[in-house]
């Protein structure tokens, strides 16, 4: 499994390359749920998200080897990422995205000259298609999050909120392939196990939390989920044993918990999220954490939102 040196290697790695992102705090949240909430503000990285630590550091090791194309599959925020930071390298890239992608996602990554593909979906769909892509013409593929190189990078993060709230109690971190909780679970336990760290799924979007309670990873058919960053049909053959190994629990948020939680944090916070970023304030909000006088960061992963689209975000 990966460890912490290779997650520090990482942070060396990438440094130049990404934002060390603020930590927010609101008042009012923290009376909500009579917690210090700190708010890990990835959705202000470059590119919109998180997913830019892993793109960053596989990319380069991949162009350092000699690539000289680059394939991804994704939702939207690891493509915008992988085609971002190759386009800087200057390599080509092409992705492979769901029909229902997101269109601001897809936009920005046709901004940063990666080639868009559309196939099926789930990832089940798209990832197939990317490797296929990559192996016809001498490429490199960049996996979403079952790779080494893109827990590693991920897991800066977690070394991030160590350095900015040493006292942290709890880190809540939405869960969808894997990667980021992962990479977050080995930085964070080999420097403190005492910490807790509690991933958040949704509920129509429960393939680790059923893969946790099997002992197995176990596949889902698939999900229309607002939280689109979520929507992987298991976790990964990497990432699921980190989890098994150092997760401390793994909480289920609704549909509506997920649009009160974007609502509250736009109107009371001013920022921007995605609904997959929401899920986390959704599972302090509701209390699902059965934490009170706690310390809690929560991981806002991305603030990639198609602003037509907000409506569909917002209770009813």
């Amino acid at each position: 499994m990966v460890n912490l040196d290779e997650v520090k290697t990482a942070q060396h790695q990438i440094s130049g390359l990404i934002h060390k992102t603020p930590i927010l705090t609101s008042a009012l949240l923290n009376e909500r749920t009579g917690n210090e909430i700190y708010l890990k503000a990835e959705h202000l990285q470059k590119t919109g998200s998180f997913k830019i630590r892993g793109a960053a550091n596989a990319v380069k090791q991949a162009i350092d080897d000699g690539a000289q194309f680059i394939t991804a599959a994704s939702s939207g925020n690891h493509g915008q990422a992988v085609a971002y930071i190759a386009d800087q390298l200057g390599v080509p890239t092409t992705i492979v995205v769901p029909e229902d992608a997101n269109r601001a996602k897809v936009a920005a990554i046709e901004a940063y000259n990666g080639n868009i593909v559309y196939c099926g979906f789930t990832s089940a769909d798209r990832i197939p298609k990317a490797q296929q892509l990559a192996e016809e013409q001498g490429g490199v593929y960049i996996p979403p999050y079952d790779h080494p190189l893109v827990i590693a990078g991920q897991g800066t993060i977690g070394l991030e909120v160590l350095d900015q709230v040493p006292d942290i109690d709890i880190i809540v971190v939405p869960v969808g392939g894997g990667g980021l909780i992962s990479g977050i679970l080995t930085a964070v336990k080999e420097t403190n196990s005492a910490i807790r760290v509690v991933g958040v799924e949704p509920e129509t979007a429960n393939d680790t939390y059923l893969s946790l309670a099997n002992k197995q990873i176990t596949a889902i058919s698939g999900t229309t989920t607002i939280a689109d960053g979520l929507r992987t049909s298991q976790p990964g053959q990497l990432t699921f044993p980190i989890l098994q190994e150092f997760l401390d629990d793994l909480v289920l948020v609704t549909e509506d918990e997920i649009k009160e939680a974007f609502q509250f944090t736009l109107e009371r916070t001013k920022q921007l999220i995605e609904p997959s970023s929401a899920t986390g304030i959704a599972a302090v909000l509701s209390k699902k954490l059965k934490a009170e006088k706690n310390k809690i960061a929560v991981i806002l992963s991305g603030g990639n939102v198609d602003l037509k689209q907000l409506d569909r975000f917002l209770p009813e």
